[in-house]
């Protein structure tokens, strides 16, 4: 066994065990399962037995007979009759009773699943979320974890069954006659032969298949997030024929489970037909010889008619498996995914932040040795009003994304209220720290909703009272339904700046005791920068606030003005003593002004 092989199948089983572990809990429920299993199995195995012996018994019998015989004859049909439904009855009622234990099962453990992975990937850092497609966590929480219900509420069960009918099947031809069994069993050599085979097909076309769904998702989700832009620059042709090819791809894959299955099950049927020709050719023989009853011939005739259907669905299942373990695969490869960023092993609590933030000899870089930081040391005293400002690239939005502990640095320390962030908890670090990004992200939901973002503990009273404060009331309460207005997916029924009213909203609905703004007023026109900057004013006193602006008419009013040039501190003060100094920030408002 090559390397590569053996390595795919340690793969296979530490998916199988990792599945396996999902079971406990419902073991009652698969020993019910496969008990019932066991049950079916043998009233379907008992079936033909019922027919045959009243053949035997009440048909194959010589022609002159008497009334009462005939009678007799015809009441012991009747009863085989009866017997026949009783089971047929049984098996009806066994089958509904395992359908719904294992479909209940196999919901509730893909729901413990999907649970597991969308709850991983709230955990995962934003380095994770920056280098994967959006598409592809879509298709491992959907269409993978849902690829997973079948193996559970289905295939298992179904190959525990079909073992338990080919060797029941086996066994009761065997002990019924040994020389009809032989011929029943001729074709089994290459049968085997042919699952193999269709093993290896079929294994290598549902992973092609699943690849090329994840593929086909990333591109949807991609595309329709940036439909506006595409229609800007009329590229809808390209994206067609884009889309196409994949579709296309996507469309083969299926196309090719399809002819294996197609070319598969017509070669295990004329397998089964020649088995079945055989066995009436011979037991035709037998039965006229007197070796057999034909009874027996009809029992033989019954099971060979069922003996290589869960051979075939045995290949069947053999390839749905492996596309759960694909499936499994992938699920599992975002579950090992580790964050980045993880909480302490004794966090230090604080009951509450007072706002000072420290930054001593701060390196910093997304990547390698590409700092975007470099020996960044500065102090911002609680209550503050800090900007930032600088070129593109400067590395002020990096400044703020570190205070929140979404990235870590590679050297030095950051501090708030003196204690190292990577000794705080992450939850408690992040609550305490408002931010409003130039880029507003709104939920579907309703307006009251985006506000509280499903925090429950915030009242509709705080809710209408942070609207107030940044004046996003003013057109909250016009809207048809207020603040139970519909919001559609990202807002696009609302305007930019009002969008940016709801974020500040947002923010400040959560009373945090730290504002970080990053170009927050550069979708606002200038009337309503106006309003916001009154608003801002009254709810910066108390909190440490941290501004980032390219507009440096809304940050002249700050406390102090740090310029960041290439990830390094260049000037440092009031805007009057920056424009004192005749360096870049200098150039910048003068730049603005012209």
């Amino acid at each position: 066994m090559s390397q590569k092989i053996r390595k795919e199948y340690e793969m296979k089983g530490s998916v199988l065990k990792r599945l396996a572990a999902y079971l406990r809990g419902y073991e009652k429920t698969l020993l019910i399962v496969f008990l019932l299993v066991l049950v079916i199995t043998a009233l379907e195995l008992y079936k033909p037995i019922i027919i045959g012996d009243a053949i035997d018994r009440y048909i194959s019998k010589e022609v002159n007979r008497g009334k009462e015989e005939i009678l007799s004859d015809q009441i012991g049909m009747l009863q085989a009759g009866v017997l026949y439904f009783v089971v047929l009855l049984t098996i009806f009622f066994c089958n509904m009773i395992q359908t719904w234990k294992l479909q209940k099962m196999g919901q509730s453990i893909i729901y413990q699943i999907r649970e597991e992975v969308f709850c991983h990937i709230q955990t995962l850092s934003m380095d994770f979320f920056n280098n994967t497609p959006v598409g592809k966590l879509v298709t491992r929480v959907t269409n993978d974890t849902e690829a997973l219900n079948e193996m559970y509420s289905t295939i298992l069960v179904k190959l525990f069954r079909n073992c338990i009918k080919i060797a029941g099947y086996a066994v009761v031809m065997i002990q019924i006659d040994r020389t009809l069994a032989f011929y029943s069993f001729l074709f089994l050599p290459p049968v085997g032969a042919l699952i193999v085979f269709f093993r290896s097909l079929s294994r290598k076309a549902y992973r092609v298949t699943r690849n090329k769904i994840t593929d086909l998702n990333t591109f949807l989700s991609e595309n329709l997030s940036g439909m506006k832009l595409i229609q800007i620059f009329a590229r809808e042709k390209v994206k067609y024929q884009e889309f196409e090819n994949r579709s296309v791809g996507l469309y083969r894959a299926y196309f090719r489970e399809v002819m294996i299955f197609a070319v598969f099950r017509p070669l295990i049927y004329i397998a089964s037909v020649l088995a079945l020709v055989t066995v009436l050719y011979q037991g035709s023989i037998l039965t006229l010889g007197g070796a057999a009853s034909l009874g027996t011939l009809y029992i033989f005739v019954s099971y060979i008619s069922s003996f290589f259907e869960p051979i075939q669905e045995l290949a069947e299942q053999f390839g749905t498996l492996q596309s759960s373990l694909a499936s499994g695969e992938k699920v599992f490869s975002i579950l090992g995914e580790q964050p980045d960023i993880v909480n302490p092993v004794h966090p230090i609590e604080k009951k509450q932040f007072e706002g000072k933030i420290e930054f001593s000899h701060v390196w910093f870089a997304y990547e390698g040795d590409d700092y975007i930081l470099k020996d960044v040391s500065f102090t911002i005293s609680p209550g503050e009003k800090v900007a930032f400002v600088g070129a593109t690239g400067a590395g002020k939005s990096s400044i703020l994304n570190l205070i929140g502990r979404y990235y870590d640095i590679q050297k030095g320390e950051i501090l708030i209220d003196g204690v190292n962030i990577r000794d705080l908890d992450i939850r408690q670090l992040r609550s305490s720290i408002g931010q409003v990004q130039q880029d507003v992200f709104l939920f579907t939901g309703d307006i009251k909703s985006n506000i509280r973002l499903r925090k429950e503990e915030i009242s509709i009273e705080q809710v209408k009272e942070a609207a107030e404060y940044v004046h996003a009331s003013e057109f909250i309460e016009k809207l048809p339904l207020g603040y139970d207005e519909p919001v559609t997916e990202r807002g696009s029924t609302l305007s930019a700046g009002q969008r940016q009213l709801l974020s500040f909203a947002r923010t400040l609905a959560f009373a945090p005791r730290i504002l970080v703004m990053d170009e927050a007023t550069a979708n606002i026109d200038t009337e309503t920068e106006g309003l916001i900057q009154q608003a801002l004013e009254k709810l910066m006193e108390g909190r440490t606030t941290i501004m980032v602006a390219h507009r440096l008419s809304t940050i002249q009013h700050a406390d102090k003005i740090i310029v960041m040039n290439k990830g390094q501190i260049q000037e440092e003060g009031t805007h009057q003593e920056l424009l004192a100094q005749d360096g870049i920030y200098k150039r910048l408002y003068e730049l603005q002004l012209s």
